[in-house]
């Protein structure tokens, strides 16, 4: 059985995965990481119907293009921009249905710097102590998205909020 997952095709300037990090390890010299907004990843993962400390996508500046391989819900929400899925319009904040094989589109931002998306089920990259966030400067967890990544998907745990 072929596992859920989001197919990266365009990464965008610095798209990384992004929860809501590793408090407790700066004794190690570890750094905390995670979402630069977490405020912004928690409402959208609730959107989705998410754990507030599912791992989403953080996505800077100039948006991302994504496709998933199974009927899900999404969100995005911080950095006002254009959402498209398939030919349909989405909006930040609010959730978002999407049929499998869907392109998503998350464009440059208008306003702000920084967008988060969180996919019902959350992205399921392996932890690495306790979080799986990718720390830029430590290189502890996943690296930056690439075009061609593969993320996996978590099984959502309820229904999700309301989409349109």
């Amino acid at each position: 059985m072929t596992r859920s997952a989001i197919e990266v095709l365009r990464a965008g300037a610095l798209s990384t995965v992004q929860d809501l990090g590793r408090p407790g390890w700066a004794h190690l010299g570890v750094p905390r990481s995670g979402a630069l907004d977490p405020a912004a990843l928690r409402l959208a993962n609730r959107l989705v119907g998410n754990p507030e400390h599912a791992a989403g996508l953080e996505i800077t500046l100039t948006g991302c293009t994504l496709r998933l391989t199974r009927a899900t819900t999404v969100a995005v929400t911080g950095a006002e921009v254009p959402v498209r899925a398939g030919d349909r319009p989405g909006d930040t904040g609010r959730p978002l249905t999407v049929p499998a094989g869907t392109v998503l589109r998350i464009g440059p931002a208008r306003r702000g710097v920084r967008s988060w998306l969180a996919v019902a089920g959350g992205i399921e990259v392996p932890p690495v102590l306790g979080s799986r966030s990718t720390d830029t400067l430590s290189g502890l967890g996943p690296p930056a998205l690439r075009d061609g990544d593969l993320l996996p998907l978590g099984e959502p745990p309820r229904a999700p909020a309301r989409s349109t």
